[in-house]
């Protein structure tokens, strides 16, 4: 299908297997108004209550000094790794090979701050402690992503965590936690966000992804990083006239989203229970660590797809499109987040849409 008719299909669909369904542009800020105070202020160049008690907030929440608001994790995380390797005195940024600025970011860190990215670890499993002393350059700063999305959102146990860090500083190398989906990982490791922030000199996080704001994100640290870190969002042409939408919408995903967080995970794992019954399918990881997991289908892509479209115009129900191409010989992948509008799909109706698809294929 061309992407005219997928999102013809899309928009006919009334429910989503993964996140929280499909908010149109005036809905979703008729909804932002309502919620919004009447008479709150807004923000200019950043300055103002409505953006720096916002920063405040995450800034306490993540055990952290200070934070500013920028409009794109993009610009977060190739600030914080600048900053760090300024510091250190080297150009040697260390990450995994599936790092989302090694991978979606067209070499930026390199081609905009002079930055060498040094690639630790294998690209289909999580990075460990034996893979860092392996590195032989003196590292300017050491970005750590939790959950790794690209490998189904995986996490380290945390005393694996805690010793990659503590192996960072006594090798006095500055921790940045790319926290894309930090908010994701409480009911895994059952601490405190600022707890598990903790660990790192720097974090950035989204609010756009499991919280469902309309887009931007924050980095956290120190006041000396996070002054300095304004300096380079200007520079980076970061520092909007006015980011009220932005910060309004990060506000209001945390509010009502954050504490929705372990029912987000309990469904995906509740989802995986079922998975397992079907031999044409295995997922990681397992269980799931977060509310996502990588699910893969195993059969002819062209036969898969066609029985998905089917499917979902015969029920209404958005599963998802296209699959994927996959480390797991002779499967096909594709990537489910749990949010709002799979709490409104009870497990017996997911496994009777999983049945329905590999059925079509089969016939």
């Amino acid at each position: 299908m061309d992407p005219q008719e997928i999102e013809a299909l899309f928009n006919q669909c009334t429910r989503f297997l993964g996140g929280h369904g499909r908010r149109l542009p005036q809905q979703a800020l008729a909804e932002l108004a309502e919620w919004t105070p009447a008479d709150l202020p807004s923000d200019r160049y950043g300055s103002g209550e409505l953006i720096s008690g916002f920063e405040e907030q995450v800034a306490a929440l993540l055990g952290k000094e200070a934070a500013v608001f920028m409009p794109s994790g993009t610009m977060c995380q190739q600030i914080a790794l600048r900053l760090w390797a300024d510091r250190r005195g080297s150009r040697h940024v260390a990450f995994h090979p599936t790092c989302h600025l090694e991978i979606h970011e067209q070499q930026a860190y390199q081609l905009l701050h002079g930055l060498h990215g040094i690639l630790v670890g294998a690209r289909e499993r999580l990075l460990t402690l034996d893979d860092l002393q392996r590195i032989a350059e003196p590292l300017g700063v050491l970005l750590l992503e939790l959950p790794q999305r690209e490998i189904g959102s995986q996490l380290p146990p945390w005393e694996d965590l805690v010793a990659i860090c503590d192996w960072a500083r006594s090798h006095h190398v500055p921790l940045h936690m790319d926290g894309a989906r930090l908010w994701e990982c409480k009911p895994f490791y059952a601490r405190e966000y600022a707890e598990i922030a903790g660990l790192f000199d720097s974090v950035y996080v989204s609010f756009y992804k499991g919280l469902g704001g309309i887009t931007g994100a924050i980095l956290a640290g120190p006041h000396d990083l996070i002054a300095e870190a304004r300096i380079w969002q200007r520079r980076h042409g970061g520092n909007l006239f006015q980011l009220y939408p932005y910060v309004l919408s990060a506000r209001k995903g945390l509010e009502e989203r954050l504490p929705c967080m372990q029912a987000y995970h309990d469904k995906a794992v509740e989802i995986a229970q079922v998975l397992k019954k079907f031999p044409e399918i295995t997922f990681m990881p397992d269980p799931p660590h977060t509310n996502m997991l990588h699910i893969f289908l195993r059969g002819d892509k062209a036969r898969l797809e066609a029985a998905l479209v089917e499917t979902m115009r015969a029920t209404g129900v958005w599963l998802f499109y296209p699959l994927r191409p996959c480390q797991v010989p002779g499967c096909h992948m594709t990537e489910l987040s749990t949010g709002d509008a799979t709490l409104e799909l009870n497990t017996a109706e997911i496994a009777e849409l999983f049945r329905q698809v590999l059925q079509r294929a089969e016939a």
